[in-house]
């Protein structure tokens, strides 16, 4: 392609654009409203921690395909830890402790075994799963599932994977997307269900690399570049408004719009977008030195969902959390420090240093209605594409369908097909 292709929006799924562009030897101009890269999948230093941490907490899985080839690209697989396909969780109302280790084949012979299962659950509880690959997009995971609230299945297993998935509770999410997800890795077998975790941050391992890859290719970054509007003539994109100055799409170029779906559809009349956000909230402390590599620990039965564990920083997710982030951060970081406390052992303790980050539109709500308001890659201007979590991906709103949607509008923006097998 002959002529430049400005991305606006440099997170996750611009960044993947971008680097799949850059790469091809494309002229890329990427432009971002804020003073840094990478949206919700950035790190910062934290002044009171004394160290890197997280905007906000994010899980790659050796079979999210599209992501290890991202990392690949980038030369950044290095920075990630591979952990063995286990997942500890524990119980903080009684204390008990145990595993989900996913099979190293496609049937689910982990849930046969109450060795690899959660406490009180039967094989059942996990087999109803295979039904979410028959129902219809109207459906959502407890529908589909037909589990009983307060049932150990759906509360030790089902609730717990759904909420940290999909960012909703298991009656108002869709069920297609809990089933993408499963497909995708427990449904391929061990080997697609190892963790990967950051050793140092998510800007470390997917950030940084990616601004690095795109300045040894000739890619030009522009922050602090607010997008104000976009104005087409003939059928096409013409000018991008920005709060600096304006910048003409000419004959050849074309634009690839990587923003939240909200400024979409202030910026581009006629773009359908999803309706309604969910929050997460994510609360980092200060923790005694903790040996061993990076780690992760589900919880079930308090306000905290998972703990990431690295070096001297405890990092957990609350998801789901509306309700949550309209409290101060003080009484959160009181009642997740508790958490925090029984989880990894640490005894009664004051409070230590800690950082509270507040993400109340952290991904658009994933419900039924919303699966049909998803937008396409392309649109009806032939030079204008998108890309975002919140776009047709077939996947929730997560890293792995950022960077896949982030492919598919570099794809279509040189007017190739999507590579197979992402």
């Amino acid at each position: 392609m002959a002529g430049t292709i400005h991305i606006v929006g440099a997170g996750l799924a611009g960044l993947a654009a971008a680097v799949e562009l850059a790469g091809a030897g494309a002229r890329v101009v990427m432009h971002e409203g804020a003073g840094h890269a990478g949206g919700r999948c950035r790190s910062f230093h934290d002044e009171g921690l004394g160290c890197l941490v997280d905007n906000g907490n994010h899980l790659l899985l050796s079979g999210n395909r599209a992501a290890v080839a991202y990392l690949d690209r980038i030369g950044a697989r290095a920075t990630m830890h591979e952990a063995p396909p286990a997942f500890p969780f524990c119980d903080l109302r009684t204390g008990a402790r145990w595993e989900i280790r996913p099979s190293p084949g496609p049937f689910p012979w982990w849930a046969l075994s109450p060795a690899t299962r959660a406490p009180g659950t039967g094989a059942m509880d996990y087999l109803r799963g295979l039904a979410l690959a028959f129902v219809g997009p109207k459906f959502t995971v407890a529908e589909a599932l037909g589990l009983p609230k307060g049932g150990a299945g759906r509360e030790m297993f089902w609730d717990p994977l759904t909420i940290a998935v999909l960012n909703a509770e298991t009656d108002e999410v869709a069920a297609p997307l809990l089933w993408a997800v499963l497909r995708e890795t427990v449904g391929r077998g061990a080997h697609a269900c190892r963790p990967l975790i950051a050793r140092r941050g998510l800007g470390p391992s997917l950030i940084e690399p990616a601004l690095a890859f795109l300045g040894m290719h000739g890619a030009a970054v522009r922050f602090n570049a607010r997008l104000r509007a976009v104005e087409f003539e003939r059928g096409a994109a013409k000018t991008l408004r920005f709060a600096d100055g304006e910048v003409a799409v000419g004959e050849g170029d074309c634009v690839i719009v990587a923003l939240p779906q909200g400024m979409v559809a202030e910026f581009l009349p006629g773009i359908t977008v999803p309706e309604g956000t969910r929050a997460i909230v994510n609360a980092h402390f200060r923790v005694s030195p903790q040996a061993g590599p990076p780690r992760l620990l589900g919880l079930v039965g308090g306000t905290a969902h998972w703990v990431f564990v690295r070096e001297t920083l405890a990092s957990v997710t609350v998801s789901a959390a509306d309700r949550l982030a309209e409290e101060d951060s003080g009484s959160i970081a009181l009642r997740v420090w508790e958490d925090v406390c029984r989880a990894l052992d640490l005894g009664p303790g004051p409070l230590p240093a800690h950082r509270i980050v507040k993400e109340k539109r952290a991904t658009f709500a994933q419900t039924p209605a919303n699966l049909a308001r998803r937008a396409k890659t392309r649109t009806p201007w032939p030079n204008l594409f998108l890309a975002g979590d919140w776009t047709d991906t077939g996947l929730p709103a997560t890293l792995e369908g950022a960077i896949r949607s982030g492919v598919s509008a570099a794809m279509a923006a040189l007017g190739l097909e999507k590579p197979t097998g992402i």
